[in-house]
């Protein structure tokens, strides 16, 4: 009797564990106070395929050639194997291309400068993705506080336990830019001098800037964090969402094609063949974007660029908005027969 009445106990318990975990989930926020909150997804793999980034904003602080401009980028994930990028940008106009207007303004030289533009197009193979058990620490909103009251309301937060999927890659693709620099600084920089065909140096009147191109390979490695989940808190709170994918990258670049044209100056001209050039560079970075049909993104990168050497220093900073998204699946009604 009594060994009945005790499994009777532990029964009941059992079910109220099971019933309450099955509908429910608890968190504690920053203040130790407990609050449950009904999960509606968490899906990590479950995002949009293709992302439309419009960039109205990028700068690039780039030693060869300061540049402000806008751009336009298109990323696509082929089921959970690989992932594409397309993306190009070009200056708003002659002032925002700080070499090329200093050159229209001072140069001597017959040569008409380069606009700066710059195209890349690149893929990445994902070697590891998987899915892993991860905390998001989120900041809990009440519609109870509006206007001023939430600017002075200190906010509070909760740890969500939630999954996160991680990718490893490696990434491969090909890049090109073309642009106008002042050679004056690279020339003086290497100790050389422009010549002509005969060995007769340039009259050192001649303020020059010059037109570089080039064209390169990168091959690098990436790590993406990728959450998809969203919350429905009790009590007053909103629901909650986090939807980031955030990408760190490293890349070196190969360039077989950087070329400076020859200087044309008072019907001359002057071979930039000794002037001295840099095939190889490298680059880190990251990139932020959200899986949402119409959000926002970001993006930073630091590296040498192949170019001439010592010009090849740059970051840049870009900013995307809108960017549009879309899992590309064409669902059609159905109707069943009478």
């Amino acid at each position: 009797m009594r060994i009945s009445k005790k499994l009777a106990v532990l029964s009941i318990i059992s079910l109220m564990f099971l019933g309450n975990s099955s509908l429910q989930a608890q968190s504690r926020n920053a203040r130790g106070n407990t609050f449950t909150y009904e999960e509606i997804y968490d899906s990590p793999y479950d995002i949009n395929k293709l992302f439309l980034m419009i960039q109205p904003l990028y700068g690039e602080l780039f030693v060869a050639n300061v540049n402000v401009g806008f751009g336009l980028e298109a990323q696509y994930y082929l089921k959970d194997k690989m992932d594409f990028r397309v993306h190009g940008r070009k200056t708003y106009t002659k002032r925002f291309d700080f070499s090329r207007d200093v050159a229209e303004k001072n140069s001597n030289v017959e040569n008409l400068p380069n606009v700066y533009n710059y195209f890349e197009v690149g893929a990445t193979y994902h070697i590891v993705d998987k899915e892993s058990d991860s905390e998001t620490r989120m900041v809990l909103y009440s519609k109870r506080y509006k206007g001023r009251k939430w600017a002075a309301k200190v906010p509070d937060h909760a740890i969500i336990p939630s999954k996160v999927r991680k990718i490893y890659g490696v990434r491969l693709g090909g890049l090109s830019y073309d642009t106008s620099t002042d050679l004056d600084r690279a020339l003086v920089k290497q100790e050389v001098v422009l010549q002509d065909k005969n060995g007769v140096a340039i009259n050192d009147e001649a303020v020059i800037f010059g037109n570089l191109n080039a064209q390169a390979i990168y091959l690098g490695g990436s790590a993406a964090w990728i959450k998809n989940f969203m919350i429905k808190p009790d009590r007053n709170y909103s629901e909650l969402a986090s939807d980031l994918i955030f990408t760190t990258f490293i890349d070196v670049m190969y360039a077989p094609n950087v070329a400076v044209d020859d200087v044309l100056y008072k019907g001359e001209t002057y071979s930039t063949e000794n002037l001295k050039l840099n095939n190889i560079g490298f680059r880190a970075g990251m990139e932020g974007k959200f899986n949402r049909a119409f959000s926002w993104a970001y993006g930073a990168e630091i590296g040498f660029r192949p170019g001439i050497k010592h010009r090849g220093f740059y970051t840049l900073i870009k900013i995307s908005f809108p960017v549009i998204s879309t899992k590309l699946q064409h669902q059609k009604e159905a109707f069943g027969r009478e």
